[in-house]
């Protein structure tokens, strides 16, 4: 049994859904720039990110905080705290 984790922002989340929302909301582009890995700055696309990430846990770690990052971003815009 899981316990509920209110205050994980990243509980629930796959990998796949944090890209998706990423690339849509800054794009490959901007990905690549503030992490600089080369399934961000060459051809990119979810499926060679994906396998890339499962293996590479420091560049993982890396996209998870730029996704918080952008998740709490929304969240102040949006005036929720």
């Amino acid at each position: 049994m899981t316990t509920p984790q209110p205050n994980n922002p990243l509980h629930g989340l796959t990998l796949e859904k944090m890209l998706e929302e990423l690339a849509a909301e800054i794009g490959w582009e901007e990905m690549g720039r503030q992490i600089i890995i080369r399934c961000f700055t060459h051809d990119p696309s979810i499926k060679s990110s994906l396998k890339f990430l499962r293996r590479t846990p420091w560049a993982r770690s890396k996209v998870e905080a730029l996704y918080l990052q952008h998740h709490t971003a929304r969240r102040e815009a949006r005036g929720i705290d």
